[in-house]
């Protein structure tokens, strides 16, 4: 636990998979590690090609890219799992873990976007995810590093995501 009582890391989070299958952040230490809240039908959804292209081309070298499907943002993901993973593969050919559709904001929150939301906060302090495909950057220790608004392309996220590899 860090001073402000928060984890230390993501290493003790889980989730689970757009399959129903366990994700074990512990899976991933000594990896850095890309999450994103995700949406289909978002003026962002071409980022998609963006994160698999990090997937293929940084995942060897220990990146690992999660998207987390949320429909909190104008319902721009109101299709469930096998719609999402459909969508997802015919239109960007995603094979990056996706998880199960999440809330990232409220009371119903991922336990993993609470944490991740107050270990690093967004503009002017505010803790709330704003929009569709926010990212935050891991450590290999499983440290939150950096938040990245929806604007900012995965591109623009290689050279952070090399600094860590």
């Amino acid at each position: 636990m860090t001073s402000k009582g928060l984890p230390a890391d993501i290493l003790g989070f889980e989730a689970r998979s757009i399959a129903g299958e366990p994700i074990r952040f512990g899976d991933f230490a000594g990896r850095v590690v890309l999450i994103v809240n995700t949406a289909s039908r978002c003026g962002f959804t071409p980022q998609y090609a963006g994160l698999q292209k990090l997937h293929e081309n940084l995942g060897p070298r220990g990146l690992v890219v999660i998207g987390f499907p949320c429909n909190q943002f104008g319902g721009q993901e109101p299709e469930g799992e096998a719609g999402i993973a459909r969508f997802c593969q015919l239109n960007y050919g995603v094979d990056f873990l996706l998880s199960e559709k999440v809330d990232v904001n409220g009371p119903h929150a991922h336990p993993l976007f609470r944490y991740l939301t107050s270990a690093l906060p967004g503009v002017l302090g505010t803790q709330p995810v704003k929009w569709n495909f926010t990212k935050f950057l891991i450590d290999k220790a499983g440290v939150p590093v950096r938040r990245y608004a929806p604007t900012t392309s995965p591109a623009d996220l290689a050279d952070d995501i090399e600094a860590l590899l």
